[in-house]
């Protein structure tokens, strides 16, 4: 099954964000739990109520041109599992819409590999690492009137493999742990899709579960719109059941469409019981279908596209279409559906923040209109051959080549020297591009979530980074070159985490080695293969290391005087309030926080900013493993200071001490990271897989047996992960495979917290201990 949607999640996401308003809520003095602290809430109730007007922004109307070109134009993500041939659609679409002249498969025996697998280790490995985009036009028969219509189309197509879930994800054999992933970001992004089930060809396909299995585990309506003719390796078409017809596929590679009125007797019976569940399933989401229901009317083909599209794009209904890319089977009346069902970029609701506004003023919304002042957002970077490659989604006005932008975050202003349309590495130069699209900038040194104006407007798209989801890294590595270190080395790492926002490098502080951390071992595998292919640095690694944190579990206050004097002037400082857990806060998108409640200026205001520096200083290493600290929150309430005496740095060195005195007190605990594991293997290993996971201490959430397979999911921490992979397959004859994704941090069990804490000591300095 694959999963089609019009907005990307994670760095791509940016490019098709609908934003919420819900994340520019006012805010005031936040404590850890949420709640204001009682002393500063009776501070603001005193001081005078002054009410915000909202300035007025001019309005832009889309003109004709803009209503049809924006109409006729979808931007869409090709997602779901691993090696459920996400890539091998993309290269059918491409040929059918005319962009590539022959197929290549990934894994085809021709060395040349698919299109959008441009990377030459993607080839290699046969699987897609970073998203690669590209753009088509296709001819599109509309299902009402039947006639042909043009549609522009901008594709991304995404990795599947869960340690490269930030760029995106796909699956076959039915609703799997990638796709819950992938359909949890689209939940998150609102995020519409159509769902299409691949490799109908197989033995034992069964589209009908897969279609129940949407409904149970991703809890929104769905249903077929095509029913297959033949089935298996007999497969030779498919009966649209809006339209009524039956369509295959003929010619070289499928390129000939062919359409029937004659539904064929052996799948006519199938097809009409199939089209009532159609109408019954959207009776449930779509009020107008219901009332026809109700009333025993049979809709026209117009009444049913408007009420598939209106459920699709108000995300409650998918729409299921079937097929076989690889057997180029009815890849085209997909195409067809894309353009029919998901919703084109003037349907979403895009806001934007005035920077000269508080941060509580509410979002200014963007038109899709080109006469309007430009509002573009830089989305995702690459290192290309011609320096930095910027991805860009234009929401609001023209980007023009050689006209003058500006950076909402820097103020600085910038030449657009080129401009282009990707075709996976390839380009094609452009002079302008409109809202809506999707288009690539050289030359233009930014980050990651920029906003770019054409300077008549103070509007910035920054305040949605707290809606881009980056998960925490789980697994780290030590990393050091072969040889002798070369510039490349740091050329290479400081490229990686620019590229992408899951990648980490540190300096361990006392062991002086570079660190990398990433979602899993294969993510970082394929970092460092990388850095020997790309930039000819051949790199040692050492032994996987677990992402272990450290938290508090109860209140405890502190009252703590930092004094030293020496010859001269000396150091004086005092602290006192409270640490506090701490539950993860949406609004400021971390779980740490520091609370200033103090009244009187018994702490000089200049010297707050050095109490919280000091604070989360104190957070990069707990007493217990060294790990970082989670989960706290930080309230100073009162302090004192000396007139000659107190410093920054008297109050940086206090709060550190107040913190590493108060956290003994908190009863802390070590966490560790656990991993949502999905095991699929042939039925008789079922009880050697779930005896093998119950060795590592994991839990059984859920099992399923499916026809001659079985698929177990268990919660397993990742510490006890590893080997599980040679583990399995002696297991299973080599026949087993698994897929993990990061769930949580959990406490570790005692005996592992006595462990790790005799380990940290043993190499700690003798002083120390």
């Amino acid at each position: 099954m694959q999963t089609f949607v019009r907005r990307l999640p994670s760095s791509w996401q940016w490019a098709l964000y609908s934003s919420r308003s819900s994340r520019t809520s006012p805010q005031c003095l936040v404590s850890c739990s949420g709640r204001r602290a009682a002393s500063a809430a009776a501070a603001v109730a005193k001081s005078p109520v002054v009410e915000y007007e909202p300035p007025t922004y001019p309005t832009y109307q889309l003109t004709e041109k803009d209503v049809q070109r924006l109409n006729f134009q979808r931007n869409i993500g090709v997602s779901a599992h691993i090696d459920s041939g996400k890539t091998t659609l993309t290269e059918r679409v491409l040929f059918y819409t005319g962009r590539i002249r022959e197929i290549h498969e990934v894994r085809g025996r021709d060395a040349v590999g698919a299109k959008m697998d441009s990377m030459e280790l993607e080839r290699e490995k046969g699987i897609t690492i970073q998203s690669a985009a590209t753009f088509c036009d296709w001819e599109a028969t509309l299902p009402v009137t039947n006639e042909k219509q043009k549609y522009a189309i901008n594709i991304i197509d995404t990795p599947g493999h869960v340690d490269f879930t930030i760029e995106f994800s796909v699956l076959y054999p039915g609703v799997q742990s990638q796709t819950t992933t992938v359909d949890r970001q689209m939940r998150r992004y609102n995020v519409p899709r159509i769902s299409f089930i691949n490799k109908m060809d197989r033995p034992g396909a069964n589209p009908w579960r897969v279609i129940n299995q949407i409904r149970s585990k991703l809890k929104i309506a769905a249903a077929a719109v095509q029913v297959p003719i033949g089935v298996e390796d007999e497969l030779k078409g498919v009966v649209d059941l809006v339209r009524w017809k039956a369509i295959y596929n003929e010619g070289e590679k499928g390129i000939n469409v062919v359409e029937s009125d004659d539904i064929p007797e052996s799948v006519l019976e199938l097809a009409k019981a199939k089209r009532t569940e159609l109408l019954e399933q959207l009776a449930e989401v779509d009020d107008e279908m219901g009332e026809l229901l109700i009333m025993d009317e049979t809709p026209t083909t117009a009444q049913l596209v408007a009420a598939i599209r209106r459920a699709t794009v108000g995300l409650k209904f998918s729409p299921v279409f079937l097929g076989s890319a690889i057997k180029n089977t009815a890849v085209q009346p997909m195409l067809d559906g894309v353009c029919a069902y998901l919703a084109n970029p003037a349907e979403g609701t895009v806001t934007a923040h005035d920077t000269t506004q508080p941060a509580s003023a509410p979002p200014v919304p963007l038109v899709p209109a080109s006469d309007a002042p430009l509002v573009g957002l830089a989305f995702k970077l690459e290192e290309g051959r011609f320096g930095q490659l910027t991805y860009m989604r234009v929401y609001q006005g023209t980007l023009k080549k050689g006209g003058i932008i500006y950076n909402a975050r820097t103020g600085k202003k910038v030449k657009v020297p080129r401009l282009v349309r990707m075709h996976s590495n390839e380009m094609e130069d452009i002079e302008s591009i409109g809202p809506g699209e999707i288009c690539a900038i050289f030359g233009v040194e930014c980050s990651s979530g920029d906003t770019f104006t054409d300077g008549s407007t103070s509007f910035s798209m920054i305040i949605l980074k707290t809606s881009m989801f980056v998960p925490e890294p789980v697994i780290s590595l030590a990393i050091k070159p072969e040889g002798k270190e070369t510039p490349n080395f740091s050329r290479a790492l400081n490229r990686f985490q620019k590229e992408d926002p899951t990648f980490r490098v540190h300096l361990d502080k006392e062991s002086k080695e570079t660190i990398i951390s990433g979602m899993g071992e294969l993510h970082l595998e394929i970092y460092v293969e990388r850095m020997r292919r790309e930039y000819n640095v051949a790199c040692t690694t050492g032994k996987p290391r677990v992402a272990f944190r450290e938290t508090i579990m109860q209140r405890a206050e502190f009252n703590y005087t930092h004094k030293k004097q020496t010859g001269g002037a000396g150091q004086f400082a005092r602290v006192i309030g409270y640490i506090e857990p701490m539950e993860y806060n949406e609004d400021l998108g971390r779980d740490v926080d520091f609370v200033n409640i103090v009244m009187g200026g018994n702490v000089p205001t200049n010297f707050i900013p050095a109490v919280e520096k000091g604070f989360y200083e104190a957070l990069e290493k707990g007493s217990l493993s060294g790990n970082p600290i989670t989960g706290c929150c930080f309230v100073l309430k009162d302090g004192a200071f000396h007139a000659v005496d107190s410093s920054e740095l008297a109050f940086r060195n206090a709060t550190i001490g107040a913190f590493r005195e108060a956290y003994k007190n908190t009863k802390p605990v070590i966490l560790e990271p656990i991993m949502t594991v999905e095991v699929v293997a042939p039925s008789e290993f079922q009880s050697a897989v779930i005896g093998g996971l119950n060795q590592r201490r994991g839990t059984i959430i859920d099992s399923e047996v499916r026809d001659e397979e079985f698929v177990c999911i268990a919660e397993v921490a990742l510490n006890d992960m590893f080997g599980y992979s040679s583990q399995l397959r002696g297991a299973t004859q080599g026949k087993g495979e698994f897929s993990m994704e990061y769930k949580n941090h959990m406490p570790v069990l005692p005996n592992v917290q006595k462990e790790l804490e005799e380990a940290y000591r043993k190499t700690m300095p003798q002083a120390k201990k």
